[in-house]
């Protein structure tokens, strides 16, 4: 999760288990609360807190930024750090194992980089927490505050989607 969500700007200075390192810091010293209110299941507990603690590295390391459209999130719903289309496109890309593909693994992760950008960000993050994060059905419908029938919904549009914009890009196979 660290990994894939960590700024590209922040990875140079910052190691993802340094991130990880902060959150289980931070875990230990409110496991107190969490036991006496269990608000979360323990997994997606440690992964909010994970989250939080990821968000205060991008924040220290990249100081206050100006009001983008793009990074404004609805205020009822959760804060969490968004998945990037660059570090999406850079894990699919990676799974391209073939010589001939190595060779235009950039020019291909390029491509899917536009292609994601233009999936709308809820489609994204639904695609990460399953395919790459590997949480359940229930796990997503948590995290997204939604329920588990439209997350399944979600996930399923989310597949089309991303196979419908990918089937321009020769030498992949969206499936």
């Amino acid at each position: 999760m660290v990994e894939m969500r960590l700024d590209s700007r922040v990875k140079g200075r910052i190691d993802p288990s340094d991130v990880l390192q902060e959150a289980y810091l931070d875990a230990s010293r409110q496991l107190g609360d969490y036991l006496a209110k269990q608000p979360l299941p323990p997994f997606l507990w440690l992964r909010f807190l994970t989250g939080q603690r990821l968000m205060a590295t991008h924040r220290h390391h990249l100081g206050a930024q100006m009001r983008d459209a793009k990074r404004e999130v609805p205020l009822d719903g959760p804060v969490r750090p968004m998945v990037y289309s660059e570090s999406l496109s850079r894990y699919l890309a990676a799974r391209l194992t073939t010589p001939s593909m190595a060779v235009a693994k950039i020019e291909i992760q390029a491509r899917l980089q536009h292609v994601l950008e233009g999936m709308d960000p809820i489609d994204r993050e639904i695609l990460a927490l399953r395919h790459f994060e590997e949480l359940s059905n229930n796990e997503v419908a948590a995290e997204l505050g939604i329920t588990k029938a439209a997350a399944s919904n979600r996930y399923m549009r989310s597949l089309t989607r991303l196979s419908t914009l990918l089937s321009d890009i020769s030498g992949l196979n969206p499936a």
